[in-house]
Formats: structure tokens, C-alpha cells, sequence
């Protein structure tokens, strides 16, 4: 069997741009997180993403044209941003890297999930469609633009067998928005003139492509830019709703990060987004090892990536019951008061152990030996106990380790954190020493299972257990009836033997990852 390796990693997180800030961080036993401000005034912590792309234009400046880096900053969301930075700083740790992936052609893939899409983009934009509608809908409803309406004002019964909404002007402040929405809407959908009009408009678009085909597109589209023009000057009327979303919101749908990675990069095999909400990193790992030890690929560029928190994501985690909301820390194995939201990435490149060492590149970390993936089959958001310890025991089972000396957990700050002690302990024993790292950095959706996972093998590599921001005399007292080896505000030496790393997607997907020194692989 093929063996697999770290050969490049890189990352965003809060506090952390890059991976030596990242690692630098983990030795101070704080917490990353800071106040929320997408509501104004509120009680909520996150994980702010700390990121500048412009620290990358030197790298694009060197192999693109300028425009190049314009398109990034311009066009990408963060999402994509995000794993660009954090794919650029994988390619450092092994020089030469970058050339043997696009060198391999086919045989380097890109798997880059995410949890949770462009949220931002999709709420600018979608903003944007509602404003312009609201606009367009306004316009076409006024009586001197509206036959239909003026009828109705003159004479109630022209609007006979009419399900005609009540009049904005009847309406309860606190509902006047929806109530302008549904007159104006209902009105416009009426107007002679708004007919009139899309009428000359679709006269414009049936201009057609005449003559060689790439001249004539231009000349056509030129013609009804200009024609469109003249057709809004005519009517004095605001842009139509069609044209006010912006296509960056396609060019940020999720397999874009794994696109541009594939396009920065110079590789060619497939390019592809897994998505297992918080699983998403163990599920690309998982795919990233089972290609090369098919020998579909002898590298893979791999990784999660999530936007900055959003109120789209921190207001239906908070009425879902699972984030806290008091304006402290909610750290896990504690109080169990819920998690803290927090944004950006985890890219990893790992490769064939007998490919890469032809090249004189070194592993890093660990490696990473088995990764068990199963689904609980029962609720959306609650994990069971069956389907998590499955994926525990197929990832020992695959690794052939009988026990683990460490395990990092999921750890959410939730009620749940008990069932995962039990289920660790059940799977484990009383000498395991757990780790439990969303206090620190919070809960990326999609990339805190690449954090955790970086962090473990980090402090590996060095041969200590990085500190978590949990106290001791804060740990609860339940849990501490379950289990009482855990890692708390100080780092310790690192146990030799295998580790583990279980995360718990919404869904009820699981993945555990399975890894081991290299100074203890034969």
C-alpha cells in the first residue's frame, strides 16, 4: 500500500495569516476570538479570519500578468481568496513543489470543500436583486406609468374578480416594507407601459450574429448595449432587476476554490469540492489518500474553505440552539454554553511518500495513516454515538493501532461534549489524553477540523501537545467523572504512539483521522 505524506500546508484563521503566526499562537493558551459585529451592538464572539491578499502579489507579479491579481481582488469572494493564500503558503515549505505539481499533469488533484458557500457574495448580491426589484416594481406601479392602476383609482370595479393587495397606506408601520412589496409588485405585473417596454427590449435582443462569428459577436453585442442605452434614456426608468446581479456570484459557486487553486497552480488532474460541513477536511483528506494509494494520483492539493462570519450563518446557529451568546468565552468541556462561529481556511498538499522523496522533498508533521467516514443516519444536527464511533474504530481498524495515546475532539461547547467522552473513552482508554481546541479559534465550518488536525501535528513535529485555552477547575464536573486526561492551559510533552482526530459534520456525517509519527513508521 502506498504510503501518503504532508509535503506543504498553509492556512487562515483568526489571529493567524499564515502558518508560523498560527503555530506561534497556539503556544499562549488564549483565545482568538473577539466581538461580533454584523448585528451593531450585540453578545456574540467569532473567529474573525486574519488575511491581506495583497501580501500575495509579489507571487502573482512573478508569474501573471498584472491584471492577473486585479481579477482575484476583484472578482473572488472570500472563500476563494482565503484558500489561494492559504494554497500559496503550502507550496513554501518543500521548494520546487509548486513545479512537480504541475509537472505531474493529471496525476495532481485538487479536492477543496467548504461548509457553508460564499455567503457574503450571495448576500450582497441577493440584496442587491431585492433592491432593484423593489426600484423596478415602484416604478412600473405609478398611476402615470400604469393604465391599469389609474383605471383601478377612477373605478373600483375595473379591478373586479382582482385578488388586489391592501393599499401600503392601510398597513401597520412595522409591516410596510412587505406591504409596498406586494402593491407594487402586483401593479407592475399590470402596466401597459412595462409591457411596451419589454417589448422594445426584446426587439433588442433578437439582434443577431452576422458574419465571422468573433467579430460579429462583438459587433452585436456593442449594437444592443447601445440600443439599451437609448431605451432607458427613453423611459426614464431605473435598471431592470436582470441586470443588477453581478456574475461574481457565479464565479464564487464552491468549486471555484479548487478551480483557481487548479489555475494558479498549473494543474491539470481533476479539480473538485467535497462538502461534509465540519467533516469537510477529513473527507477530503480521506479522498486526497484513497486516489494515490489507488495510484490515480501521486498528489493531491486538499483542504476546507469559509467565509468571515456572516449574520446569515451566526443568526440560524444562534436560534438552532448551538452558539453561545452571553459575551464570553464558551469553551468546551465547561459550562457547555454553545460554540463560536469563525471563518477562513486549511489547504494541505500531500503526495506518494515514494514520488515525493525522488524529489528530496520532506514529510511534514505526521502522517497521516487512516481515515474512517460513516453516517449517523438519525438527525441533522445531533450526533449519535453509533456513527462517530464507527468511524473511530474503522480509521484504528484501517491503521491497525489498537489504541491511541492522544485525541483531539469535535468538542463544540455543547451538551454534546459529554457523549463524545463517552465515545472517546469507549474507544480509547483512561491513559488517552484529549484535546479540545474551539475555545481557541472557534468553530470553522468547514476548515476547523484542518486547524485541529494542523495543530496536532504541529506540536508533533515538535514533540509537545500544544495548550488549549481550557483551565483546569473549569473543566465539568460530569465529564470529569467520564475522563480526567486532558490538556489544559499548558502545553506537555507529546506521547509517542498514534493519534487521533474525530470531527462531526451537520448531517450526521463523521470523519476520524488516524496518524502516527514518522520517527515511529517503518
Amino acid at each position: 500500500m502506498r504510503r501518503v505524506g504532508i509535503y506543504g500546508w498553509g492556512l487562515v484563521a483568526p489571529r493567524s495569516p499564515d502558518i508560523d503566526t498560527f503555530a506561534a499562537n497556539l503556544d499562549k493558551a488564549e483565545s482568538w476570538l473577539e466581538p461580533f459585529d454584523g448585528f451593531g451592538p450585540n453578545n456574540f464572539l467569532v473567529g474573525k479570519p486574519t488575511f491581506d491578499l495583497g501580501r500575495y502579489r509579489p507571487w502573482f507579479n512573478e508569474r501573471f500578468k498584472p491584471n492577473r491579481f486585479t481579477q482575484i481582488e476583484s472578482k473572488m469572494g472570500q472563500s476563494v481568496q482565503y484558500a489561494i493564500g492559504a494554497f500559496i503558503q503550502s507550496l513554501g515549505q518543500n521548494p520546487g513543489l509548486e513545479q512537480v505539481l504541475s509537472g505531474l499533469g493529471h496525476r495532481a488533484h485538487v479536492y477543496i470543500g467548504t461548509g457553508l458557500s460564499d455567503l457574503p457574495t450571495h448576500y450582497d448580491e441577493s440584496l442587491a436583486l431585492y433592491r432593484a426589484q423593489r426600484r423596478w416594481n415602484r416604478f412600473w406601479a405609478q398611476p402615470e406609468r400604469n393604465q391599469a392602476l389609474q383605471d383601478y383609482h377612477d373605478d373600483r370595479a375595473s379591478a373586479a374578480g382582482l385578488d388586489v393587495p391592501p393599499s401600503p397606506d392601510t398597513s401597520p408601520e412595522l409591516e410596510r416594507d412587505e406591504a409596498e412589496d406586494a402593491w407594487w409588485a402586483f401593479w407592475a405585473a399590470r402596466s401597459p407601459q412595462l409591457a411596451e417596454y419589454l417589448e422594445e427590449a426584446r426587439t433588442i435582443e433578437s439582434i443577431a450574429v452576422e458574419g465571422k462569428v468573433e467579430t460579429g459577436k462583438l459587433t452585436a453585442l456593442k449594437e444592443k448595449r447601445r440600443q439599451h442605452r437609448k431605451l432607458q434614456e427613453r423611459w426614464c426608468c431605473p435598471e431592470p432587476p436582470w441586470q443588477s446581479v453581478s456574475s461574481n456570484l457565479i464565479w464564487n459557486i464552491d468549486n471555484i476554490p479548487a478551480a483557481q487553486v487548479s489555475m494558479l497552480g498549473g494543474i491539470t488532474g481533476m479539480a473538485i469540492c467535497p462538502v461534509a460541513a465540519c467533516s469537510t477536511f477529513g473527507v477530503a483528506l480521506k479522498l486526497g489518500i484513497d486516489a494515490i494509494r489507488r495510484n490515480e494520483a501521486d498528489a493531491v492539493v486538499l483542504g476546507a474553505t469559509d467565509p468571515a462570519p456572516h449574520p446569515l450563518v451566526v443568526s440560524p446557529f444562534y436560534n438552532a440552539r448551538v452558539l453561545a451568546s452571553n459575551g464570553q468565552v464558551s469553551k468546551p468541556l465547561t459550562e457547555l454554553l454553545g460554540t463560536h462561529i469563525a471563518g477562513g481556511s486549511a489547504i494541505w498538499i500531500i503526495g506518494s511518500v515514494e514520488t515525493m522523496e525522488k524529489h528530496g522533498f520532506e514529510p511534514l508533521g505526521m502522517e497521516p495513516v487512516a481515515v474512517g467516514v460513516t453516517s449517523d443516519a438519525d438527525h441533522i444536527i445531533t450526533p449519535s454515538k453509533e456513527g462517530p464511533s464507527a468511524a473511530m474504530r474503522m480509521a484504528m481498524a484501517e491503521a491497525q493501532v489498537e489504541n491511541v495515546v492522544s485525541w483531539d475532539m469535535h468538542a463544540t461547547a455543547t451538551p454534546g461534549d459529554f457523549n463524545e467522552v463517552e465515545m472517546v473513552r469507549e474507544v480509547t482508554n483512561e491513559a488517552t489524553l484529549v484535546t479540545a481546541r474551539k475555545g481557541t479559534f472557534g468553530h470553522g465550518m468547514s476548515a476547523g477540523g484542518g486547524w485541529e488536525l494542523t495543530a496536532q501535528y504541529l506540536g508533533w513535529s515538535r514533540g509537545k501537545v500544544y495548550p488549549t485555552s481550557l483551565g483546569e477547575a473549569e473543566l465539568n464536573a460530569q465529564i470529569a467523572g467520564v475522563h480526567d486526561r486532558f490538556v489544559f492551559d499548558e502545553s506537555c510533552t507529546a506521547p509517542r504512539g498514534a493519534v487521533g482526530k474525530l470531527s462531526m459534520g451537520i448531517g450526521g456525517i463523521n470523519a476520524c483521522v488516524i496518524s502516527r509519527p514518522w520517527d515511529e513508521t517503518s
